[in-house]
């Protein structure tokens, strides 16, 4: 069985008309699981309420407490922009507490049972800086995820990947600078939020990015997974491989240019594999319906066989 943590709560951030990180994104995916010949194989779990565990302490060790509040403060006033892409509705800060108590949910399956889950929520995160939200993005979702992974017994280094046709800025902002998180990122260059350099290494060595030009295929990405992700991840050997897993680089997606089809995914997925399975997925970017849920479907089966 593999845990998909999920709450129709998520559906309740609302970023606003015509905005593509909208509900449907995750109404989507759900439907095609569901529909899979292997729907039986999945554990649907709840998150665990957020007044149930103890967010907020964790939530202050990688964002500032400013803006933790801003973000609190915007909500409970009705509402309001952080930046020009990046909203906050009524709802939008209960939910996000509850994503990044999801997030934690998928570490502790990985752990109990050394085996993939993947985690449902919205709203995504690798945009969300230590000081500010951004790009649709309001908590830092995969690298609270790394940081309450180690605080757990035997957990001594994690790996992200992160997929995302868009660098994780906020991610590798909050986990460059720590010897126990390495940090890896394929996206699209030129594209947002244009940070990502393959020059910047971390303090440790700790960071890999990978631009990759518009229009690469799988034809491009796989060797990247061969020479490139695998020895670094290989090297640094995580007790654990979070994965930031967008799906907007497929050809159909129309906030970027890269050229990838949905059971590309499949096949990273079993590249990973070869790693770990203690992998946890966690939701990102991906904007058109269709090209989402098919992407997330391959993923997961990759998961299953």
């Amino acid at each position: 069985m593999l845990p998909v943590i999920y709450s129709d709560q998520f559906l309740n951030h609302d970023n606003g008309r015509f905005h593509p990180e909208r509900p449907e994104r995750l109404t989507a995916i759900v439907n095609a699981l569901k529909a899979a010949p292997w729907a039986d194989k999945l554990e649907w779990q709840l998150p665990t309420p957020v007044e149930t565990r103890s967010v907020m302490p964790l939530l202050q060790q990688i964002h500032a407490p400013l803006y933790i509040e801003r973000v609190r403060e915007i909500a409970t006033s009705g509402g309001g922009m952080l930046d020009a892409d990046t909203a906050i509705s009524p709802r939008s800060y209960d939910v996000a507490l509850l994503a990044v108590s999801a997030w934690l949910d998928g570490v502790d399956r990985v752990l109990a049972t050394d085996n993939p889950a993947f985690v449902l929520a919205r709203p995504p995160g690798h945009h969300a800086e230590r000081e500010r939200g951004m790009g649709f993005c309001l908590f830092s979702n995969a690298a609270i995820a790394a940081y309450y992974a180690l605080k757990q017994p035997g957990i001594h280094r994690v790996g992200i990947l992160d997929w995302d046709v868009h660098h994780g800025n906020g991610t590798q902002d909050i986990v460059e600078s720590d010897a126990q998180i390495a940090y890896c990122s394929l996206h699209q260059h030129p594209c947002y939020p244009g940070t990502g350099q393959a020059s910047e290494r971390g303090l440790y060595k700790n960071v890999l990015n990978l631009p990759m030009p518009p229009g690469s295929t799988v034809a491009n990405y796989q060797p990247m997974f061969e020479q490139k992700i695998l020895p670094f991840f290989r090297d640094f050997q995580p007790d654990l491989l979070i994965i930031s897993a967008g799906y907007d680089a497929t050809g159909d997606d129309p906030l970027a240019g890269i050229a990838l089809n949905p059971q590309d995914f499949g096949l990273f997925t079993q590249s990973c594999l070869q790693l770990t399975r203690r992998i946890l997925f966690g939701l990102e970017g991906g904007y058109h319906l269709t090209a989402l849920a098919q992407s997330v479907v391959a993923t997961i089966e990759s998961c299953l066989t």
